[in-house]
């Protein structure tokens, strides 16, 4: 069964049959829409249970010629963090959707582009072609203009426009530095497993490497580049924004990953002291940030880019267990911003609101969306028993191992910024007197209840027990780690 290409395919699929529906039989429409995410996400279970961890490596290849004469052909694999990476996918999209369920407004359309983007986002984690993996790449971003524009609140034209600016200036570079790797090859092949057999010279490494480092840094949410993402958190609705956090960001650092630092380690390692201030600067100036916000989309907006920080420090740990903390990062916080967003979603929704001074005892109205809420601010400040606790414990002994101690030291320090700002943040909304204006507020919709606790519980069971997520990232991420010259 090739479960990679129906995990691909099936939103797709579900996008043209939405297409085909009429725009006012709006149940078969959600409907619709949640049957295509669901198949998706049960694939992405399939494989995740079905990849052999003691044979490693790339699994569940498919390969299909497209254009042979220019060395292209649709090729897909995964290892342990792509696996994990499109678990993390399937679990967003599923609650996005229950998230979306009260859209009124041409819900067709809005579906349709929401599998429609995440189509794209399967196809990045799973591509081993280059060419398929920027296709892939570009079909993630694009809708993102739409569905802000359309379906967006705050600034959506504003939001929207930066956006897509922004991510389409970083596609070029990476699609730059893609064919300079095809070129310099020799081979003319976009074939990832070819051009690893590649030795590049030290000065097309040292280029090709800084574009895609800049490339895939702007949708990482790198400083400076940083800025379009908690505009485009505000304006988003809920689903983007969960979308946009939870996976869209990962797709950035997923490519430096995957591409940058595997095809190029001697570039890696030119541009790593580069890559560590930037990194740092993202911890510290983004929990900052978010420190100094009023709007609960923006604190969580400026939190991700802190977040992503991490993960950036964790990569440029260059040993195993730093590595293994980034990739498992990238699914902790995935989660985490998708809780926060749909809780954020849910609050709105009927509070018509996102001012922090605006609220006050919302657990009275709203037990569980709160509770929910709260349990994704735990998880943002390293609370242990949470994913987020450790995935930031294995990036920071990987730091102090490999790194001068400043790099390590600056990184706990955005630890306890964020404990402050999550900490006020939820004592100025969730506790204290209730205002009788919020007496209406109901807690959230059966859908948006579920979809909560669903994300809750998996912060808590890789907080409890992240063993089958670590043993598959660390088989993945050895191999780039030995490449690099790093610590084991």
């Amino acid at each position: 069964m090739p479960w990679l290409s129906v995990m691909t395919f099936a939103p797709l699929l579900g996008a043209v049959v939405l297409l085909l529906l009429p725009k006012d039989r709006h149940a078969l429409i959600r409907g619709t829409a949640l049957l295509a995410a669901g198949i998706s996400a049960a694939a992405a279970v399939v494989v995740f249970f079905g990849y052999d961890v003691s044979r490693g490596g790339f699994q569940f290849q498919e390969r299909l010629p497209w254009l042979p004469q220019l060395g292209i052909q649709y090729q897909v694999a995964v290892d342990g963090s792509a696996v994990v990476l499109l678990l993390l996918t399937g679990i967003v999209i599923v609650t996005g959707v229950f998230a979306s369920w009260r859209i009124a407004y041409r819900p067709k359309d809005f579906f349709a582009l929401l599998l429609i983007l995440v189509t794209g986002v399967y196809g990045v984690f799973s591509a081993v072609d280059l060419f398929f993996f920027f296709f892939w790449y570009e079909v993630a971003v694009l809708p993102m203009y739409l569905l802000i524009a359309v379906w967006g609140s705050t600034n959506r034209e504003y939001g929207a426009l930066k956006l897509t600016l922004m991510l389409v200036a970083g596609s070029i570079l990476v699609w730059v530095g893609l064919l300079l790797l095809y070129h310099a090859s020799g081979r003319n092949s976009f074939d990832f497993f070819l051009l690893q057999q590649v030795q590049f010279s030290p000065e097309v490494q040292s280029v090709a490497f800084l574009l895609l480092l800049v490339g895939f840094g702007v949708l990482a949410g790198m400083w400076p580049l940083h800025t379009w993402s908690p505009d485009g958190h505000v304006a988003a609705p809920t689903a983007v924004s969960m979308l946009h956090a939870g996976v869209l960001m990962k797709l950035g650092a997923f490519g430096i990953l995957r591409i940058a630092m595997t095809l190029l380690p001697e570039g890696a390692r030119s541009w790593l002291p580069l890559l560590l201030v930037l990194a740092t600067v993202n911890v510290i100036y983004g929990a900052l940030s978010a420190m100094a916000q009023r709007d609960l989309k923006y604190v969580i907006g400026y939190s991700s880019v802190s977040h992503m920080g991490y993960v950036l420090l964790g990569l440029a740990s260059f040993s195993l267990v730093g590595t293994t903390g980034a990739v498992l990062q990238m699914f902790s916080h995935g989660i985490m911003t998708a809780l926060f967003f749909a809780m954020v979603g849910a609050i709105y929704e009927q509070a018509h609101t996102r001012e922090i001074s605006a609220f006050g005892g919302l657990v009275r109205r709203m037990p569980v969306v709160s509770c929910c809420f709260i349990l994704a601010g735990l998880a943002s400040l390293g609370l242990p028993g949470l994913s987020g606790f450790v995935a930031e414990v294995l990036v920071f002994l990987g730091l102090f191992q490999a790194q001068p101690w400043p790099v390590g030291a600056l990184a706990v320090l955005g630890v306890a910024i964020t404990a402050t700002y999550i900490l006020r943040l939820l004592a100025r909304v969730f506790f204290g007197p209730l205002d009788e204006k919020w007496q209406h507020l109901q807690d959230g919709t059966p859908l948006e209840r579920v979809g909560g606790i669903v994300l809750a519980a998996f912060l808590v069971g890789v907080g409890l027990y992240p063993a089958p997520l670590l043993t598959l990232i660390s088989s993945s991420v050895l191999p780039v780690v030995r490449r690099l010259g790093g610590i084991e």
